[in-house]
């Protein structure tokens, strides 16, 4: 055979080899390139909290597979539907841009793989070569990634399923999946259309085995999640979270492209999109990491339309009841644990009229003050007097009734002593003095029925002692609503409002002349002041925690 026919059979050989290796490995027909994500996880610190830790990982695109999961069609509960769609056409893209850069994409739709049979994609899952390493219970769900993941629990309460349709829209939608031939309980047939199954490179399978099969093939060490619903198929499915991490896969959940099964409704009572989030955050706790979609696409995250969290800006100039301290720590475990975003706006400390940043005023949904006797700048005044204009709300804790009260330093600056009148609605008239230990102490009522009160749930109807000495406060308008009153020990003649609302030009405040150090001790003054946050946001009033006693 001459040296010419010779090289001519050795290049068909190599074109044969060739062609054989991207048919049973077709990822290696797409360009392969190195992503480098931001990771999210937690770790406890030293007082024992837990933390956020950030950290940038390289992989290897054609050592990373992505599982889609359960992305159905249909679904039992609407409004988790109305979310996956809106979710689709982001994921779709992400999809997209994995492939693209030589990444693996299994799609996985639990119990409709037969809607596929015979779809290329697959017939490369039931294909695949058998792996020689299965895990333990590789084909099982997992419950739970280890003893300590149990004994945490999860964050929310979705034993009732979690679904958080209004009670009629969902009989409608139930009806409805009947009338087209749907199981209401399971309607789910397929993967919901919008998101595209490439025939030539991804793969489709619910099965463990088969999974592990298609991983250890293709030599995939990283495995990146998306799909629903995170608090239940997403961590617990043989192809979930918790297995590929205790299988030893480098696990990542792009926790933009996922969405829970939570009814705001059951505890911790807060809404859909933070009961996500707080799954997410158990997961980056306990189970692996997390990412977002903006790694691979640029941008920002993706963000459901709904899920839009109440900014609160704090104006706090104070120096006798350390709020400056206390609402800091309040706002992170009763606020931002709700999602919402707290900014706190403190004196200059060179200038104890001049409020550094309260131009983050003008986008917040509520101002909270814990001011005594300053004179702001006209301009930073300017910007409450917009606030109120705009029908926002104000909570005002302990001296906010004299918040604006005392002599301009100069013509920059403005007094407003009528503020405890025209926006509290009740005019403050100085202190009983009873100041601990040396006065009488403060006995706090509930005023009226706590029953017909919603801004009162969770705190039952016994008289309290308070740790702040008593305010006058008389003189209510007309709009004002009592929620507390206060009198001294021995003193029966005394009687003074201590918690109320009131509605000014469209504006709801409330006020508590509560608000000493020793009262941020109270779990009853805490779920007091969240109400009142809730309640002059307009936003539901979550029912009595029954792990938490509230007086004490």
């Amino acid at each position: 055979m001459s040296y010419i026919k010779s090289r001519f059979y050795m290049k068909q050989i190599s074109v044969f080899i060739f062609l054989i290796s991207t048919a049973l490995n077709p990822t290696s027909q797409v360009h392969a390139e190195s992503f480098t994500l931001n990771t999210r996880h937690r770790v406890k610190d030293a007082s024992g909290q837990w933390a956020v830790s950030q950290q940038k990982v390289l992989w290897n695109a054609k050592e990373t597979a992505v599982i889609v999961c359960d992305m159905w069609d249909l679904h039992h509960c609407k409004n988790a539907v109305v979310r996956v769609g809106e979710l689709t056409p982001r994921m779709n893209i992400f999809l997209n841009k994995a492939r693209k850069s030589g990444s693996f994409i299994i799609h996985a739709p639990s119990s409709c793989t037969g809607f596929y049979d015979g779809h290329p994609s697959r017939q490369r899952a039931l294909n695949a070569p058998k792996a020689k390493n299965y895990p333990k219970d590789i084909e099982n769900w997992c419950n739970w990634i280890d003893k300590a993941e149990e004994l945490q629990g999860y964050p929310i309460d979705h034993s009732d399923g979690g679904e958080d349709d209004d009670p009629t829209e969902h009989a409608a939608w139930a009806k409805h999946l009947s009338e087209i031939g749907r199981n209401p309980r399971s309607p789910w047939k397929r993967q919901v259309e919008g998101i595209d199954i490439n025939p030539k490179y991804d793969a489709i399978s619910d099965n463990g085995f088969e999974i592990w099969n298609l991983l250890e093939a293709r030599n995939i060490k990283n495995v990146m999640l998306v799909g629903v619903h995170t608090n239940m198929c997403v961590l617990g499915r043989p192809f979930g979270l918790r297995n590929m991490t205790r299988n030893g896969k480098n696990v990542l959940l792009v926790r933009d492209l996922t969405d829970a099964m939570y009814n705001p409704a059951r505890w911790p009572y807060v809404n859909h999109f933070r009961g996500t989030e707080l799954v997410i955050e158990h997961i980056e706790e306990r189970v692996c990491p997390t990412t977002t979609s903006d790694q691979l696409l640029g941008g920002k995250p993706f963000k459901f339309k709904g899920d839009t969290a109440p900014h609160i800006v704090f104006m706090i100039g104070e120096k006798e009841y350390s709020t400056a301290s206390t609402l800091p720590v309040f706002a992170k475990q009763h606020l931002e644990y709700r999602g919402m975003r707290c900014t706190f706006v403190n004196v200059d400390e060179n200038d104890p009229n001049n409020f550094l940043g309260l131009k983050a005023l003008k986008d917040a949904d509520l101002l909270f003050i814990s001011v005594r006797r300053r004179t702001p700048l006209k301009a930073q005044l300017k910007l409450i007097q917009n606030h109120l204009a705009k029908g926002k709300p104000i909570v005002g804790i302990r001296t906010a009734s004299h918040a604006f009260d005392s002599d301009p330093p100069s013509t920059k600056h403005i007094r407003w002593s009528e503020f405890d009148d025209e926006i509290l609605g009740v005019n403050y008239n100085g202190h009983y003095g009873n100041k601990p230990p040396k006065g009488p102490a403060t006995v706090v009522n509930v005023n009226g029925d706590i029953a017909n009160q919603p801004i009162l749930t969770g705190i039952n109807s016994e008289a309290f002692e308070a740790k702040s000495h008593l305010y006058k406060n008389k003189k209510l308008s007309k709009n004002v609503k009592v929620l507390l009153t206060g009198t001294l020990i021995g003193r029966d003649n005394i009687n003074e409002p201590v918690a109320w609302t009131n509605r000014v030009n469209g504006s709801r405040v409330f006020y508590t002349s509560l608000g000493s150090v020793g009262d941020f001790e109270l779990s009853v003054f805490k779920r007091l002041l969240l109400n009142g946050v809730l309640w002059a946001l307009d936003k539901p009033i979550p029912p009595a925690d029954p792990r938490v006693i509230a007086n004490n």
